[in-house]
């Protein structure tokens, strides 16, 4: 009997699909534009099998694809899909199908929940609206802008001296006025910083002294998504109403512990406020890149990945204030937080129930005994998953950022 099968995954690979189908049904997703479910299924080879191991990313790229190979994991949860539109052929011309390939070549599946992780009710909306309704201990910490300060240069003294000095100019210049003074040379080195990311370690109760979801208030969905038997209260975005204001400077320290404590992120207000000076009533969240779904909401505080330039400016022309953290950062704390425990404790089941249907439903070679035998659970996330942009300091500069007014 041939131990090599070209028309089913592994045995664990289908525990891992069915628990990511139970946690997140791909019915929650937005099919008008998404691409969920299995994206990639490799072909099972008990002869040189994968670990019984998943590994959780936001995006699968190229370092991504080298960790899960190196590391013999079995199934990629890649957040985003890798595959958005149909493709007409499979190369290794380009980037995205060579890590298709590779992994394919491997035995490692490719699977995405990308928007039905956005609308479960307990999964990416509700985790950003947990960190921003957080507590932190008390007095929670607030946050000041920078104050400015002159930066002008010294005039190197010989110009200086040239400067105050009264000397004979030309025919037609006045004698005794001053010389304009020489440009000021740059004399300090600017140094940058690497570019740095938010933390990935997980944000609990344990790791963080942000307690999530303590402020009193009331959250509701923006977009709802129905007939999903189950999972009533599912949608797209989170509209949150505090019970009572919360100063700006309280959310901004929430958001930064809650995200992983990145060195900065971009925040919006109204011309002619001061940050201290803003209290906020009602917050609109939206994962990812957010205006599709927070268009039109009517909130103080717009807390999402990104939103351009033009979509920014309206909101702050209204009055309204916006965080964004970059598009991914708003997600990948979710991995590490609250699915990797999630899908490793339904994924312990589902691998328990299948090991049993298979070692009953068919007469086992030794090499497929062996492959359901294997009791192993490993859910862990990508250490070389991160956003494309990261945050680079001025380090020698004394100004470490102009008063937002």
């Amino acid at each position: 009997m041939s131990t090599y099968t070209t028309d089913k995954a592994s045995p664990f690979t289908r525990a891992v699909i069915s628990s990511m189908r139970k946690l997140y049904p791909e019915a929650l997703a937005d099919k008008s534009f998404d691409n969920t479910g299995l994206l990639l299924e490799a072909p099972f080879d008990p002869i040189r099998r994968q670990m019984n191991s998943v590994l959780l990313t936001i995006d699968l790229t190229k370092r991504v694809a080298d960790e899960a190979i190196e590391r013999k994991d079995c199934v990629v949860v890649a957040y985003h899909p890798i595959i958005f539109k149909g493709l007409k052929s499979l190369t290794l011309a380009d980037s995205q199908q060579q890590s298709l390939l590779r992994l394919a070549l491997e035995g490692i599946s490719v699977y995405s929940p990308h928007t039905a992780v956005d609308a479960a009710p307990g999964g990416l909306a509700d985790w950003l609206a947990d960190i921003v309704t957080g507590h932190l201990p008390s007095p929670e910490p607030e946050t000041h802008t920078a104050k400015q300060e002159k930066t002008e240069e010294p005039i190197p003294e010989e110009d200086e001296a040239n400067a105050n000095s009264e000397v004979k100019g030309p025919p037609d210049q006045p004698a005794g006025e001053k010389k304009r003074p020489q440009r000021p040379r740059m004399s300090m080195q600017r140094t940058y910083s690497k570019p740095t990311y938010p933390s990935h370690k997980p944000v609990d109760a344990s790791k963080t002294d942000l307690e999530p979801s303590c402020v009193d208030h009331t959250r509701s969905v923006i977009s709802p998504v129905e007939g999903v038997e189950g999972f009533e209260g599912a949608g797209m975005g989170r509209l949150i109403t505090f019970s009572e204001p919360q100063p700006l400077t309280h959310l901004v320290e929430r958001i930064a512990h809650g995200v992983g404590s990145p060195k900065g992120f971009p925040l919006a207000i109204p011309q002619g406020k001061q940050v201290e000076d803003i209290q906020i009533g009602t917050v609109g969240v939206s994962a990812g890149s957010g205006h599709s779904i927070l268009k039109g909401v009517e909130a103080d505080l717009l807390f999402t990945g990104e939103l351009s330039h033009h979509e920014a400016l309206a909101a702050t022309e209204k009055g309204q204030c916006v965080i964004t953290l970059f598009h991914s950062n708003s997600e990948r704390g979710y991995l590490s937080s609250v699915l990797r425990e999630k899908l490793t404790n339904v994924l312990k089941e589902e691998w328990e129930r299948l090991r049993k249907e298979v070692a009953d439903a068919q007469e086992l070679t030794p090499e497929w005994e062996d492959a359901v035998k294997d009791e192993d659970v490993l859910v862990e996330c990508s250490q070389q998953d991160r956003d494309p942009f990261g945050v680079v300091i001025l380090q020698s500069s004394k100004q470490e950022g102009k008063p937002l007014s």
